[in-house]
């Protein structure tokens, strides 16, 4: 699936122990061309780039990583090491230790945006250009007074329940609920998976420990990230890099938000972006989009 490509294990954080795993570019011209960095969402890990990768290997030196919490990454058990700065904090320690010093290139979807979105603030000189896919900022999501929107997005506001009771349901039918969500985020429903990827998805909601690493994500965003947001957004502190924003036409970002509006409120750079037929799992949906986007944007 990612034939070419290296694997990689980097430590970022001493205590506790919280290792990064991933896949970077492994031909031997990779370093002389423009890093890009991509980031997975829920639940998923680097295999959602698959399609979107093999068509770009030869233009970028790439690197895709599984988040903390996810697939072969670490997975702290408290819900303070699942805060968007420390997560954006790993990304900025595997380029670094990889040798890519200077400005990178980032296309994240999902969770990895929420990440990204904080590097792009904590780390601005290190961000040339970004691409966000089917999100709008955790802040106007959260506080969104609307209960269709709560409806729809559901498992928002499921995840962040006490535990052990989102880890106690998920693990009681890990496939099923896998099917069940992210096929049904999808007109096609599970068509648009490969089953390699599908069945890694699935191995990982099996796996208690990343189950509960999951929901520690979205509880730290409905909590410690709201409170970086505000602290931010109160210094002044916003995105520094241009920005595109792809959104999911059969999705929730354009039914309930002004996508481009709600990132520019948080930007102090350039922002455009569109909506695309697709459902919610854009890279494995409409691979080509993306790519077309990544070569004309990201350059």
């Amino acid at each position: 699936m990612f034939d070419g490509f290296d694997t990689f294990t980097i430590t970022t954080q001493d205590e506790p122990h919280v290792s990064i795993f991933g896949i970077r570019s492994g031909d031997a011209k990779a370093s002389d061309r423009p890093p890009l960095l991509l980031l997975h969402g829920f639940p998923q890990s680097h295999h959602i780039w698959h399609r979107v990768a093999t068509q770009i290997k030869d233009k970028y030196n790439l690197v895709i990583i599984d988040l903390r919490g996810y697939g072969n990454s670490s997975k702290p058990a408290d819900v303070s090491q699942y805060v968007k700065s420390l997560m954006a904090c790993d990304c900025i320690k595997v380029m670094d230790e990889l040798g890519i010093n200077g400005p990178f290139f980032i296309c994240a979807h999902d969770r990895g945006a929420r990440a990204a979105h904080k590097l792009c603030v904590d780390y601005p000189d290190r961000v040339r250009k970004a691409i966000f896919l089917d999100i709008c900022p955790t802040l106007a999501m959260y506080t969104l007074k609307d209960p269709n929107f709560a409806k729809t997005y559901w498992h928002w506001f499921f995840l962040i329940q006490k535990e052990p009771l989102p880890e106690t349901l998920i693990s009681a039918s890990a496939r099923q609920f896998a099917e069940l969500f992210m096929g049904g985020r999808q007109k096609s429903g599970l068509d648009i998976f490969e089953k390699e990827s599908l069945d890694n998805y699935v191995l990982n909601l099996e796996d208690p420990e990343t189950i509960h690493s999951m929901c520690q994500d979205y509880r730290a965003s409905a909590t410690l990230d709201l409170e970086e947001t505000r602290e931010d957004l109160k210094h002044g502190r916003l995105l520094q890099s241009p920005l595109r924003v792809l959104w999911a036409r059969h999705g929730v970002i354009g039914k309930y938000f002004h996508a481009i509006q709600e990132w520019k409120a948080v930007s102090n750079a350039w922002v455009d972006g569109h909506d695309i037929d697709s459902g919610h799992y854009l890279p494995e949906n409409v691979p080509d989009e993306v790519v077309s986007n990544i070569l004309e944007f990201l350059r």
